[in-house]
């Protein structure tokens, strides 16, 4: 996961979560470990669970946002439809598209009554849009393996097409109130300065960080829930990045990384993202074109997008081998009808 802001979990409970207070990703790239239950834990050396849950959460009820997924009625589907879109796109950018998207398609089964290249025309501009084909497919599985209600068990969420660790665990404890550790970049970045003492943690998550974050997730589902999205929140507009603002922070008395000094990070160069002129905006052009057409376009209309052939055709056998795009007879192209 990149890290822009990323969502949080409901600010108050959903009808499908316990009222004790239950709550539910802007850009992310998702990570999670599993791990329920509430055994006895071990917490990591120095670092004392309690210490940082309570000034987090008490942070998280005072400056939580409010967007749409984290509201009662968003309901599982809510919940499901953003943290597909938030995975490395950012809140302002998925803000419009997701309203659009739950008004035209409220229940999973009223997106699975459509044809995949409709997912891909709504997906408009947000990028990576194997994603909308991936939430069409989840779509369909739930209207035809759950009656149309997304599952509440993890197991069942990730049997779902598209549907990885990260998203498991976080619609089981966003929309349903479940302890699992959700891990994304910005709580992962979150643990590593708070809990190891680091700038960042590592490019690939790690079966330490895994660990860490189960050690410090509290014992109570409803709590742990909460954690799971305050600690998202925090990373997501407190300990960004970039330009952290470590005087807001409610736990810079306790952070390892402050309390070391801040010390530079000294692990492997963190990866970045570059656009302009890669295969990715060459695709974006190309999708733009078919999104735009109510029907079947020409070659001609595609080559208008793009002047350099190779690169262009290398990106459009990109989009029909991806399922994105489907080829015709007589050189046009439409967006996937099956």
């Amino acid at each position: 996961m990149t890290s822009i802001d990323a969502p949080a979990s409901l600010s108050r409970p959903t009808a499908s979560s316990p009222t004790t207070g239950t709550d539910p990703s802007g850009t992310r790239t998702a990570h999670s470990g599993t791990g329920t239950g509430t055994g006895a834990r071990t917490a990591p050396a120095g670092v004392d669970p309690a210490e940082l849950h309570g000034p987090v959460l008490a942070w998280f009820d005072r400056h939580a946002r409010d967007l749409p997924w984290r509201r009662p009625e968003a309901g599982a589907w809510g919940v499901m439809v953003s943290e597909f879109m938030l995975q490395q796109t950012p809140v302002v950018r998925v803000l419009p598209v997701y309203e659009q998207w739950l008004a035209r398609w409220p229940r999973p089964a009223d997106l699975a009554a459509e044809p995949p290249g409709e997912a891909v025309r709504a997906w408009g501009r947000l990028g990576y849009p194997r994603r909308a084909l991936r939430l069409h497919a989840a779509a369909v599985a739930i209207r035809d393996r759950h009656r149309g209600d997304v599952p509440s068990d993890h197991g069942q969420l990730l049997a779902l097409p598209g549907v990885g660790e990260y998203t498991a665990a976080a619609v089981a404890s966003f929309a349903y109130g479940q302890r699992h550790p959700v891990l994304d970049t910005n709580v992962r970045r979150v643990l590593a300065r708070a809990a190891s003492g680091v700038q960042y943690p590592p490019n690939a998550t790690t079966a330490a960080e895994r660990r860490l974050a189960r050690e410090l997730l509290p014992d109570d589902e409803a709590t742990a829930a909460r954690w799971a999205a305050a600690s998202m929140e925090l990373g997501a507009l407190v300990c960004t990045a970039k330009n952290e603002d470590c005087g807001r922070c409610p736990v810079a008395d306790r952070c390892a990384w402050l309390l070391a000094g801040k010390p530079a990070h000294d692990g492997p160069p963190r990866r970045g993202q570059t656009y302009a002129g890669t295969d990715r905006q060459v695709r974006g052009r190309l999708l733009a074109v078919l999104r735009d057409s109510p029907g079947p376009v020409p070659q001609s209309a595609l080559d208008a997008v793009w002047d350099e052939p190779v690169q262009r055709g290398r990106a459009l056998d990109g989009l029909v081998s991806d399922g994105l795009v489907e080829p015709l007879d007589g050189g046009r192209y439409r967006l996937p009808l099956t």
